[in-house]
Protein backbone atom coordinates (compact mmCIF):
# COMPACT_ATOMS: atom_id res chain seq x y z
CA UNK A 1 0.00 0.00 0.00
CA UNK A 2 2.78 2.93 0.85
CA UNK A 3 4.18 1.68 -2.08
CA UNK A 4 1.18 2.30 -4.29
CA UNK A 5 0.72 5.85 -2.16
CA UNK A 6 4.10 6.86 -3.72
CA UNK A 7 3.64 6.20 -7.00
CA UNK A 8 0.54 8.23 -7.63
CA UNK A 9 1.92 11.02 -5.33
CA UNK A 10 4.85 11.09 -8.08
CA UNK A 11 1.99 11.17 -10.56
CA UNK A 12 0.52 13.76 -9.26
CA UNK A 13 3.68 15.77 -9.75
CA UNK A 14 3.17 14.96 -13.66
CA UNK A 15 3.08 11.83 -15.47
CA UNK A 16 1.09 13.97 -17.78
CA UNK A 17 2.57 16.29 -19.73
CA UNK A 18 0.15 19.44 -19.56
CA UNK A 19 -2.52 18.20 -21.84
CA UNK A 20 -5.08 16.06 -21.57
CA UNK A 21 -4.09 12.67 -20.91
CA UNK A 22 -4.84 10.01 -23.10
CA UNK A 23 -7.27 6.97 -22.48
CA UNK A 24 -4.53 4.38 -22.98
CA UNK A 25 -2.74 6.80 -19.67
CA UNK A 26 -6.11 6.77 -17.38
CA UNK A 27 -6.84 3.21 -17.91
CA UNK A 28 -3.16 2.09 -17.23
CA UNK A 29 -3.18 4.44 -13.72
CA UNK A 30 -6.91 2.85 -12.97
CA UNK A 31 -4.93 -0.57 -13.38
CA UNK A 32 -2.05 0.81 -11.10
CA UNK A 33 -4.30 2.03 -8.28
CA UNK A 34 -5.66 -0.98 -7.97
CA UNK A 35 -2.57 -3.15 -7.80
CA UNK A 36 -2.44 -4.40 -11.10
CA UNK A 37 1.06 -2.84 -12.46
CA UNK A 38 1.54 -5.50 -14.51
CA UNK A 39 -1.56 -5.21 -16.53
CA UNK A 40 -0.56 -1.31 -16.95
CA UNK A 41 2.69 -2.20 -18.07
CA UNK A 42 1.24 -4.57 -20.87
CA UNK A 43 -1.39 -1.64 -22.11
CA UNK A 44 1.64 0.80 -21.68
CA UNK A 45 3.91 -1.17 -23.78
CA UNK A 46 1.62 -2.05 -26.66
CA UNK A 47 0.40 1.50 -26.53
CA UNK A 48 3.80 2.37 -26.82
CA UNK A 49 4.63 0.49 -29.68
CA UNK A 50 1.89 2.31 -31.37
CA UNK A 51 2.64 5.67 -30.75
CA UNK A 52 6.35 5.62 -29.41
CA UNK A 53 6.00 9.79 -29.04
CA UNK A 54 3.64 9.84 -26.27
CA UNK A 55 5.52 11.39 -23.82
CA UNK A 56 2.34 11.36 -21.02
CA UNK A 57 2.11 7.36 -21.57
CA UNK A 58 6.26 7.10 -21.09
CA UNK A 59 6.55 9.00 -18.30
CA UNK A 60 4.01 6.85 -16.78
CA UNK A 61 5.42 3.97 -17.83
CA UNK A 62 9.06 5.11 -16.56
CA UNK A 63 6.92 5.22 -13.10
CA UNK A 64 5.15 1.83 -12.92
CA UNK A 65 8.21 0.11 -14.06
CA UNK A 66 10.18 1.95 -11.21
CA UNK A 67 7.50 0.85 -8.59
CA UNK A 68 7.74 -3.02 -9.52
CA UNK A 69 11.64 -2.75 -9.54
CA UNK A 70 12.04 -2.90 -13.20
CA UNK A 71 14.88 -0.12 -12.98
CA UNK A 72 16.96 -1.08 -16.05
CA UNK A 73 13.87 -1.03 -18.71
CA UNK A 74 12.92 2.46 -16.31
CA UNK A 75 16.08 3.84 -17.76
CA UNK A 76 15.70 2.83 -21.30
CA UNK A 77 12.58 4.18 -21.16
CA UNK A 78 14.57 7.46 -19.79
CA UNK A 79 16.44 7.37 -22.79
CA UNK A 80 13.59 7.48 -25.22
CA UNK A 81 12.49 10.18 -23.88
CA UNK A 82 15.51 12.42 -24.02
CA UNK A 83 15.65 11.35 -27.74
CA UNK A 84 12.27 13.48 -28.08
CA UNK A 85 12.96 16.23 -25.60
CA UNK A 86 15.32 19.23 -25.97
CA UNK A 87 18.83 18.81 -24.53
CA UNK A 88 17.58 21.06 -22.38
CA UNK A 89 14.67 20.01 -21.31
CA UNK A 90 15.12 18.44 -17.79
CA UNK A 91 11.92 16.13 -18.01
CA UNK A 92 14.45 12.43 -18.51
CA UNK A 93 16.43 13.76 -15.39
CA UNK A 94 13.29 14.42 -13.49
CA UNK A 95 11.90 11.38 -14.06
CA UNK A 96 14.61 9.02 -14.01
CA UNK A 97 15.28 10.35 -10.01
CA UNK A 98 11.62 10.18 -9.63
CA UNK A 99 11.89 6.28 -10.47
CA UNK A 100 14.87 5.91 -8.33
CA UNK A 101 13.15 7.75 -5.91
CA UNK A 102 10.42 4.97 -5.61
CA UNK A 103 12.53 2.28 -5.92
CA UNK A 104 14.28 3.81 -2.27
CA UNK A 105 17.81 4.63 -3.81
CA UNK A 106 17.97 8.00 -2.69
CA UNK A 107 21.00 8.91 -3.16
CA UNK A 108 21.09 8.22 -6.84
CA UNK A 109 17.62 10.40 -7.27
CA UNK A 110 19.02 13.25 -5.60
CA UNK A 111 22.10 12.74 -8.24
CA UNK A 112 19.27 12.52 -11.19
CA UNK A 113 17.86 15.77 -9.62
CA UNK A 114 21.02 17.12 -9.96
CA UNK A 115 21.76 16.27 -13.27
CA UNK A 116 18.19 17.97 -14.20
CA UNK A 117 19.60 21.21 -12.78
CA UNK A 118 22.64 20.90 -15.06
CA UNK A 119 20.69 20.53 -17.63
CA UNK A 120 18.48 23.25 -17.90
CA UNK A 121 20.58 25.81 -15.67
CA UNK A 122 17.99 28.50 -15.91
CA UNK A 123 14.68 26.31 -14.80
CA UNK A 124 14.33 26.21 -10.76
CA UNK A 125 12.22 22.76 -11.28
CA UNK A 126 15.63 20.58 -11.03
CA UNK A 127 17.29 22.16 -8.00
CA UNK A 128 13.48 22.59 -6.38
CA UNK A 129 12.47 18.94 -7.52
CA UNK A 130 16.08 18.09 -5.08
CA UNK A 131 15.47 20.47 -2.52
CA UNK A 132 12.17 19.81 -1.69
CA UNK A 133 12.93 15.91 -1.47
CA UNK A 134 16.41 16.37 0.47
CA UNK A 135 14.26 18.30 3.32
CA UNK A 136 11.69 15.26 3.57
CA UNK A 137 14.50 12.70 3.78
CA UNK A 138 16.20 14.94 6.33
CA UNK A 139 19.31 16.07 4.81
CA UNK A 140 19.06 19.89 5.52
CA UNK A 141 22.23 20.87 4.20
CA UNK A 142 21.25 19.30 1.09
CA UNK A 143 17.81 20.62 1.04
CA UNK A 144 18.95 23.87 1.95
CA UNK A 145 22.00 24.64 -0.96
CA UNK A 146 19.33 23.47 -3.77
CA UNK A 147 16.47 25.45 -2.76
CA UNK A 148 17.99 28.43 -2.26
CA UNK A 149 19.28 28.07 -5.69
CA UNK A 150 15.64 27.02 -7.19
CA UNK A 151 14.90 30.30 -5.60
CA UNK A 152 17.48 32.14 -7.46
CA UNK A 153 16.62 30.51 -10.56
CA UNK A 154 13.38 32.34 -10.27
CA UNK A 155 11.39 29.84 -7.82
CA UNK A 156 8.69 32.02 -6.35
CA UNK A 157 5.91 29.05 -4.83
CA UNK A 158 5.06 29.11 -1.13
CA UNK A 159 5.93 25.37 -0.85
CA UNK A 160 9.72 26.16 -1.90
CA UNK A 161 9.78 29.09 0.39
CA UNK A 162 8.48 26.99 3.37
CA UNK A 163 11.13 24.25 2.71
CA UNK A 164 13.54 26.77 2.39
CA UNK A 165 12.49 28.46 5.85
CA UNK A 166 12.53 24.43 7.61
CA UNK A 167 15.85 23.69 6.78
CA UNK A 168 17.19 27.16 7.62
CA UNK A 169 15.38 27.12 11.08
CA UNK A 170 16.73 23.40 11.66
CA UNK A 171 20.07 24.84 11.00
CA UNK A 172 19.39 27.48 13.52
CA UNK A 173 19.86 30.12 10.67
CA UNK A 174 16.78 32.18 12.16
CA UNK A 175 17.12 35.43 10.22
CA UNK A 176 17.24 32.91 6.95
CA UNK A 177 14.02 31.26 8.47
CA UNK A 178 12.20 34.15 8.77
CA UNK A 179 12.78 35.52 5.18
CA UNK A 180 12.01 32.63 3.52
CA UNK A 181 8.94 32.20 5.54
CA UNK A 182 8.05 35.74 4.93
CA UNK A 183 8.37 34.69 0.96
CA UNK A 184 6.32 31.84 1.84
CA UNK A 185 3.46 34.36 3.19
CA UNK A 186 4.13 36.96 0.17
CA UNK A 187 3.69 33.70 -2.45
CA UNK A 188 0.76 32.95 -0.64
CA UNK A 189 -1.30 34.54 2.16
CA UNK A 190 -2.65 31.66 3.37
CA UNK A 191 0.53 29.82 3.89
CA UNK A 192 -0.66 28.92 7.48
CA UNK A 193 2.48 26.61 7.39
CA UNK A 194 4.52 29.66 7.03
CA UNK A 195 3.10 31.42 9.89
CA UNK A 196 3.73 28.38 12.36
CA UNK A 197 7.25 28.54 10.89
CA UNK A 198 7.67 32.50 12.27
CA UNK A 199 5.96 31.77 15.74
CA UNK A 200 9.06 28.90 15.89
CA UNK A 201 11.43 31.34 14.82
CA UNK A 202 9.98 33.54 17.66
CA UNK A 203 10.01 30.72 20.51
CA UNK A 204 13.78 30.01 19.59
CA UNK A 205 14.50 33.85 19.50
CA UNK A 206 12.59 34.00 23.14
CA UNK A 207 10.61 36.78 21.52
CA UNK A 208 7.56 35.78 23.15
CA UNK A 209 5.38 38.86 21.78
CA UNK A 210 6.19 37.76 18.37
CA UNK A 211 5.32 34.22 18.95
CA UNK A 212 2.02 35.14 19.38
CA UNK A 213 1.35 37.51 17.02
CA UNK A 214 2.20 34.78 14.57
CA UNK A 215 -0.18 32.23 16.67
CA UNK A 216 -3.25 34.72 17.03
CA UNK A 217 -2.73 34.98 12.81
CA UNK A 218 -2.78 31.54 12.61
CA UNK A 219 -5.71 31.48 15.12
CA UNK A 220 -7.38 34.03 12.51
CA UNK A 221 -6.68 31.51 9.86
CA UNK A 222 -7.86 28.23 11.20
CA UNK A 223 -10.02 28.88 14.17
CA UNK A 224 -10.09 24.92 15.18
CA UNK A 225 -6.23 24.15 15.09
CA UNK A 226 -5.50 22.58 18.39
CA UNK A 227 -2.08 23.30 17.63
CA UNK A 228 -2.22 27.36 17.40
CA UNK A 229 -4.02 27.37 20.77
CA UNK A 230 -1.04 25.16 22.22
CA UNK A 231 1.09 27.72 20.70
CA UNK A 232 -0.58 30.99 21.95
CA UNK A 233 -0.97 28.76 25.39
CA UNK A 234 2.65 28.54 25.54
CA UNK A 235 3.33 32.23 24.52
CA UNK A 236 1.07 33.70 26.79
CA UNK A 237 2.81 31.63 29.84
CA UNK A 238 5.58 33.03 29.16
CA UNK A 239 4.71 36.38 29.01
CA UNK A 240 2.41 35.86 32.05
CA UNK A 241 -0.88 36.45 30.76
CA UNK A 242 -2.21 33.22 33.28
CA UNK A 243 -6.18 33.55 32.46
CA UNK A 244 -5.75 33.85 28.41
CA UNK A 245 -3.43 31.35 28.65
CA UNK A 246 -6.21 29.03 30.43
CA UNK A 247 -8.17 29.74 28.40
CA UNK A 248 -6.05 28.96 25.35
CA UNK A 249 -5.49 25.47 27.03
CA UNK A 250 -9.07 24.61 27.59
CA UNK A 251 -9.50 25.47 23.80
CA UNK A 252 -6.61 23.14 22.47
CA UNK A 253 -8.20 20.32 24.85
CA UNK A 254 -11.69 21.02 23.70
CA UNK A 255 -9.95 21.30 19.91
CA UNK A 256 -8.32 17.61 20.37
CA UNK A 257 -4.88 18.88 21.21
CA UNK A 258 -2.30 16.07 22.19
CA UNK A 259 -3.28 15.14 25.94
CA UNK A 260 0.13 15.07 26.68
CA UNK A 261 0.84 18.69 25.40
CA UNK A 262 -2.15 20.16 27.51
CA UNK A 263 -1.27 18.19 30.41
CA UNK A 264 2.35 19.73 30.32
CA UNK A 265 1.01 23.35 29.51
CA UNK A 266 -1.48 23.08 33.01
CA UNK A 267 1.67 22.17 34.68
CA UNK A 268 3.16 25.10 33.78
CA UNK A 269 0.21 27.12 34.23
CA UNK A 270 -0.08 25.97 38.23
CA UNK A 271 3.60 26.42 38.57
CA UNK A 272 4.98 29.44 41.00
Amino acid sequence: MAAHLALFVALALGAATGCAKAPVVDRAMALARTGKEDQALVVLAAHLGKEPDDLAARRLFVRVLAITGDLKEARANVEELRKRLPPDDPTPFLELGHALELAHRFDEALEAYDDAARAAPSSPLGPRTAGLRAARWGESAVAEERLAEAVRRGATDAETFHALGLVRLHSRDLAGAEVAYRSALRADANAVDSLIGLASVALVREDFGAALAAYDAVRAKRPRLAAAELGRAYALLRLSRKLEAKDAIDRAESLGGPPRNVTKLRELLGAP
